[in-house]
């Protein structure tokens, strides 16, 4: 069983018990409901919204807000002696899914 969900304007493909990582999400609790569901397969049947499906949420547990891996990203004029290295790390939320619920 699986789902395609949104979550921050991003789409993630879950299962249940398994764990993802969604960009930062501001002043959540512990527990979040996802309630914009694209895709539900239950292995025989699958059902697709139009936009979303009423029916189906996806409750998860917030583990954790972390940091992301860096990436540094690089300006270069040749001849000139030039050279600009700037780095970016993402803010992230580890989420764990809990239950997929199919009304």
């Amino acid at each position: 069983m699986y789902a395609i969900v949104e979550v921050a304007g991003k789409q993630y493909r879950i299962e249940n018990d398994s764990t993802f990582s969604v960009d930062r999400l501001n002043g959540v609790s512990d527990e979040i409901e996802i309630d914009k569901v694209l895709l539900y397969s239950d292995g025989e049947d699958v059902r697709i919204g139009e936009p979303y499906l009423a029916d189906v949420k996806v409750k998860a547990k917030v583990l954790a807000d972390f940091r992301g891996t860096k990436v540094t990203g690089i300006k270069f004029k040749k001849r000139k002696g030039y050279t600009r290295t700037m780095g970016h790390r993402r803010d992230l939320t580890s989420l764990k899914v809990s239950a997929v619920v199919a009304g």
